[in-house]
């Protein structure tokens, strides 16, 4: 078995919505970005795009932050459509899956090159300072959620660098269209080439005569 489909055995396992094909595409990505700066993804939940990204950024000896509440989304609220009840904390009687997330970083060994943040993503970006190679946006998926992430973290994005969408639908019956309304504003933006999509996984990639923004308001 080979280095990619070892990582790819591993994030089968791993509770999640990003596909294989998805997933590869993303170490691929992530080894690339490295060459520029650290890669950073919003919405990690149990660590499945985790396995991918972290696993390149340990490959390039670079790193990996990721940004989460842990909380769930709306729809992994008890009652509603994707509610799990391995991942809901009783005790705390809410959605809770960092645990899942630690535990999926220990057997992939990334330990030491993902930084979880537990915060919400807006929290995280007010005095963040490092340049980034690779933004992967992949949290809430409401029109103000996505485009505030957009918002705080493209000015950070090195020029080279990529930005990557998830589930990512042109044709409203397959999926809704926060994410993509979000991608197609960036796109048009003029900052950003269009590389060709893998599955719902949307790939900008920023121009390199970009100047890079060095302070956010989120």
């Amino acid at each position: 078995m080979n280095n990619l489909e070892t990582i790819a055995a591993l994030a089968s396992k791993v509770k999640g919505f990003l596909a294989e094909e998805e997933g590869l595409k993303l170490y691929e990505l992530g080894f690339e970005a490295c060459a520029l700066g650290p890669c950073l993804e919003i919405g990690s939940f149990c660590g499945k795009s985790a396995v991918y990204l972290g696993s390149a950024c340990k490959r390039a000896g670079s790193t990996l932050f990721t940004i989460d509440h842990h909380r769930g989304s709306e729809e992994q609220q008890p009652g509603e459509m994707y509610f799990d009840p391995e991942i809901f904390d009783s005790r705390a009687g809410s959605i809770n899956s960092l645990p899942l997330l630690q535990e999926t970083l220990k057997k992939a060994g990334l330990e030491d090159n993902v930084v979880p943040m537990v915060t919400q993503s807006g929290v995280a970006a007010r005095n963040w300072a490092t340049p980034l190679g690779l933004v992967f946006i992949d949290g809430g998926h409401s029109y103000q959620t996505v485009f505030s992430d957009y918002r705080c973290w493209s000015p950070h994005l090195l020029p080279g660098g990529f930005l990557v969408f998830h589930d990512i639908y042109p044709d409203p019956a397959s999926g809704g269209q926060a994410p993509f309304e979000v991608y197609k504003l960036a796109l048009g933006s003029g900052d950003y080439q269009e590389l060709p999509m893998v599955n719902s996984l949307g790939i900008l990639r920023k121009h390199n005569t970009v100047v890079v923004e060095k302070k956010v308001c989120c």
